[in-house]
């Protein structure tokens, strides 16, 4: 199978935050609050992605309220923060919505996330992620966590099923019919 065909099945993706959609740095102030960056455009694809249709999950060990606020502004509502165990967590939302797991990529980047992305159809990783999860991960983006991972993976999706930005759904994509000079 083209590794792009593992792209076409994914309906469900599911996140990490720290070392995904961030660069897995914290800054901390003297006040002793914990300070994230994320990517703007990596907001402005799971956004894309939720309004055409895809399920957007976050199952992360971290409990920043401002980080929460900042995916709930995009339209994420299935969040799962202080996560200890994430393989509970993904089993607990699989059931919910009763998703099929071959249906779902998912970007980790450390040890936390190993178990459950051993059981989803696409496991991916940032460039930089933990040796152990670069390991099972079948796409491994060449972009590190927090500097646009997480597009990559999510416009490869809506490249694949033409959701993606009209005008801009044949632009680096040789692999789409829409790239193809009329005969």
């Amino acid at each position: 199978m083209n590794f792009l065909e593992q792209f076409r099945q994914v309906h469900t993706f599911i996140f990490d935050v720290d070392g995904v959609l961030t660069n897995s740095e914290l800054l901390i102030t003297e006040e002793g609050k914990l300070l994230r960056k994320m990517n703007t455009r990596d907001g402005f694809a799971m956004k894309l992605a939720i309004k055409a249709g895809y399920r957007v999950c976050i199952i992360t060990g971290g409990s920043s309220a401002g980080v929460v606020e900042r995916l709930k502004g995009l339209g994420i509502t299935d969040i799962y923060k202080g996560v200890d165990d994430k393989l509970e967590a993904f089993e607990e939302y699989i059931h919910m919505y009763d998703l099929e797991p071959g249906g779902i990529l998912y970007m980790g980047d450390d040890i936390p996330d190993y178990d459950p992305m051993r059981l989803v159809g696409l496991p991916c990783c940032p460039k930089d992620a933990a040796v152990e999860i670069a390991r099972i991960s079948q796409y491994h983006s060449p972009i590190e966590g927090g500097r646009g991972c997480v597009r990559d993976v999510i416009e490869k999706v809506l490249k694949l099923h033409g959701h993606w930005i009209p005008d801009m759904a044949d632009i680096d994509d040789s692999t789409s019919s829409a790239n193809q000079a009329p005969q």
